[in-house]
């Protein structure tokens, strides 16, 4: 499978919401056949649509002062967090190349947060029944798509950055009662975007996955 990859960098969510669904439109129409987005966020809530509540453990008017935003989203999953420390990737794939398989494509998405992770040094791991990356039993990867006409958007946040986890602590990620880590945190050294990046990109084959 063919795949374009774009790298927007620090981006505004609704931005890079509007990129996706211009490339979207783009797959769709088959002027693409399958491209990938990286890109970080400014301060963001997304709510999937399994987001409850209670999921919230601050109103959302004090997050809003917090200069966090707000947006609910066609992704599936609960409420998550996006900050700049994250590195996230936007896969827009015809799922034709993963036989039509939503359970298969999740897994993909796990197994490249995985082999990322396994190439810094970092074992990452499914824990059974929950979609995600975890190691031991903190949470470092977060999956949520959605699917239109068998086409995937929305997709997979990696936390890089030790000091953009405290505003997990405000929401249930996934409306679980679970622990962040991240990258950095696991290292205990910096890591830069660009060792992820340069890890990540020659895992789709120089734009060929399968």
């Amino acid at each position: 499978m063919e795949v374009e990859i774009f790298n927007l960098g620090l981006i505004e969510f609704k931005k890079g919401w509007d990129f996706q669904k211009e490339i979207f439109d783009k797959v769709s129409s088959g002027l693409l056949k399958s491209a990938l987005v990286l890109c970080r966020h400014y301060p963001v809530v997304t709510l999937g649509r399994n987001a409850k509540k209670f999921s919230f453990k601050i109103s959302q008017s004090e997050l809003k002062e917090r200069g966090i935003k707000i947006y609910p989203v066609e992704r599936g999953g609960g409420i998550t967090y996006h900050g700049p420390g994250q590195q996230i990737f936007y896969p827009i794939f015809n799922l034709r190349y993963f036989k039509n398989d939503l359970h298969l494509f999740l897994r993909y998405l796990e197994e490249m947060a995985i082999g990322i992770l396994t190439r810094l040094g970092i074992f990452g791991q499914r824990l059974s029944g929950l979609t995600g990356v975890w190691v031991n039993d903190k949470k470092i990867s977060s999956v949520g798509i959605a699917v239109k006409n068998w086409i995937s958007y929305h997709g997979l946040s990696l936390n890089i950055k030790a000091d953009d986890l405290f505003n997990f602590s405000l929401i249930r990620p996934c409306g679980m009662d679970i622990e962040m880590t991240s990258v950095e945190t696991l290292l205990g050294r910096e890591v830069s975007f660009e060792e992820v990046t340069s890890i990540a990109e020659p895992s789709l084959n120089n734009r060929y996955i399968g």
